[in-house]
């Protein structure tokens, strides 16, 4: 197994510690429960540590419930979740054969518009443990400020990376910025992350307009999708800092460069598409 060089785990500072914030938030949002969906692709080594780290931010503060998407994994994914949910509300759902992240996140998202109610909040998150599930009552307080989607941004201040590749850095910078540029969006500078919390509701409205055309996506640009798509409600959008520790997840990366750079690509056309035909009509 990978050691991490650091394994301490950051704690938000932004109004208090991630224990405070969580009980604010339970008392604020109680009746309500928040979706976590975990798109897992061999993360038998990774699901672990990050459902403990679930437990101990969460449980006894906030009523959750983990749906992980094992998306055809050749290891212990869903035998490892299945485990796990013995001590936390886990359910695992199987996709027969690898179908990729954008099939991975439609099934999850798809799952929980059937299942929540509209003022439930759901959370996408990496399951390689890379991503802090103590920032995720900072991102529900933001949520009930008045904020429909709220990012865990590796582009504001606070925000660093810790272990991820260079390549990787200059993709997710070079997107934002083109993207920023293109198709701007009002409070959003990180396009790509998957780390977001989002109003039921909203997920809902898309799904009930798109339906599983919400996503269309072939892999990485899901994300950058899924914000595109979610412009039409001219939602309230928030950033918080993230601390990104690639550092702590174990296993290769899953991303193709070649590929993932095609996929953004394809997107931007289709967003420029209608402003082309609209321009030639003139």
């Amino acid at each position: 197994m990978r050691t991490a060089r650091n394994s301490r785990h950051t704690i938000p500072r932004a109004g208090g510690s991630s224990a405070r914030i969580a009980a604010r938030v339970a008392t604020r949002i109680a009746g309500s429960q928040v979706w976590l969906v975990l798109p897992a692709y061999n993360e038998a080594e990774n699901l672990p540590p990050l459902l403990g780290r679930v437990g101990a931010a969460w449980s006894g503060r906030l009523r959750f419930r983990v749906l992980v998407v094992d998306d055809g994994s050749r290891d212990d994914t869903a035998e490892v979740a299945e485990t796990m949910a013995g001590r936390l509300p886990v359910e695992v759902i199987r996709h027969e054969r690898n179908r990729g992240l954008a099939a991975a996140i439609r099934t999850g998202i798809r799952e929980v518009c059937r299942r929540a109610r509209d003022g439930d909040v759901v959370v996408t998150m990496d399951a390689d443990n890379s991503h802090p599930p103590e920032l995720v009552p900072l991102m529900i307080e933001r949520l009930q400020a008045g904020h429909d989607i709220v990012i865990a941004s590796r582009f504001v201040p606070g925000a660093r990376e810790e272990g991820v590749p260079w390549r990787r850095r200059l993709l997710s910078r070079a997107a934002g910025m083109v993207f920023r540029a293109v198709c701007p969006i009002p409070g959003v500078r990180d396009y790509t992350t998957g780390f977001r919390a989002y109003r039921a509701a909203v997920l809902k409205e898309l799904w009930r307009r798109h339906g599983d055309r919400l996503i269309e996506a072939a892999a990485f640009s899901v994300m950058t999708e899924l914000l595109l798509k979610a412009r039409t409600l001219r939602p309230r959008i928030a950033e918080v800092p993230l601390v990104l520790r690639y550092d702590l997840k174990g296993g290769a990366s899953k991303m193709r460069l070649g590929r993932t750079l095609r996929d953004y690509a394809r997107l931007l056309g289709r967003e420029l598409r209608p402003h082309r035909l609209t321009r030639r009509a003139a």
